[in-house]
């Protein structure tokens, strides 16, 4: 068995970002890391406000973690954790944590935005294959190992395996696993396209099960849901995908029955 990696190792090999703000949240400066990440050359004037640099669907995650950045001003004691989230320039694993800058008078001067790519450590695969290059094939999103959830003031990696049941919530997710629910704020659909198909199917827009994990297949009236083990509640199957689950799991169209009447 490996021997454990020390938390400070892992930091220590990790690329660092750093994005200066001023007070409007226009970008002011930024490392070279956050160049070579960042859109930076199709993003010109180059001080632009900074959700412009990141995709859409990740707009609101990074006006969140400004936000909260904004309201220690008002509240001295706030420190909200770190969030995660999915850069797709390339596909990236970054964590992201932002503070806001006071002069001396306490009065906001700016924010300053600090990620580190933990791609290496939850994902797997190169980020391109090599055919890609020539434009042979599409790029495919490096698949995740570990899916990285917030906990208080820290970030919990939970191994893929360990995965039982994923439910949306709105642009975050809920993990749940034997030991418990987990806040992730990576959104259900980046998770689908960079955990393993064959392990983990989307059975309604906001479930994603791991197919290991199915213990029973009921019918309440016309609707399909599975029992998973370590899941206290069962997990509806849309109308849509009733076919492809029972097939996955190698039982026959019109395998489970309806559940008798209660009365």
């Amino acid at each position: 068995m490996d021997a454990p990696v020390s938390p400070l190792y892992l930091l220590e090999r990790f690329d660092v970002g750093v994005i200066e703000l001023d007070a409007a949240r226009h970008v002011t400066a930024m490392n070279d890391f956050a160049r070579r990440v960042l859109p930076v050359e199709e993003k010109q004037p180059f001080d632009r406000m900074v959700l412009s640099f990141h995709p859409e669907r990740s707009q609101p995650k990074v006006d969140f973690l400004l936000a909260q950045a904004a309201a220690s001003a008002e509240c001295p004691v706030s420190n909200p954790p770190p969030m995660t989230m999915i850069i797709n320039i390339p596909e990236r694993v970054l964590l992201i944590k932002v503070t806001r800058t006071a002069g001396a008078d306490g009065r906001t001067r700016g924010y300053v935005l600090v990620f580190y790519d933990i791609t290496e450590v939850v994902a797997a695969g190169d980020a391109l294959p090599a055919a890609a290059a020539t434009g042979t094939v599409t790029p495919q999103r490096r698949r995740l190992l570990k899916v990285p959830t917030s906990a208080g003031q820290r970030i919990v990696l939970v191994d893929a395996d360990d995965i039982v049941h994923l439910q949306s919530e709105g642009h975050y997710t809920q993990v749940a696993t034997a030991e418990g629910r987990r806040f992730c704020n990576l959104a259900i659909s980046d998770l689908e396209g960079r955990l393993d198909p064959e392990q983990f199917m989307r059975v309604h827009r906001s479930h994603i099960v791991n197919l290991t994990r199915v213990a029973q297949l009921q019918r309440q009236g016309s609707r399909l849901v599975l029992a998973l083990h370590g899941l206290a509640e069962p997990v509806p199957v849309s109308r849509s995908s009733s076919a492809e689950v029972l097939r996955r799991l190698g039982l026959p169209a019109g395998a489970v029955p309806a559940m008798a009447d209660q009365g």
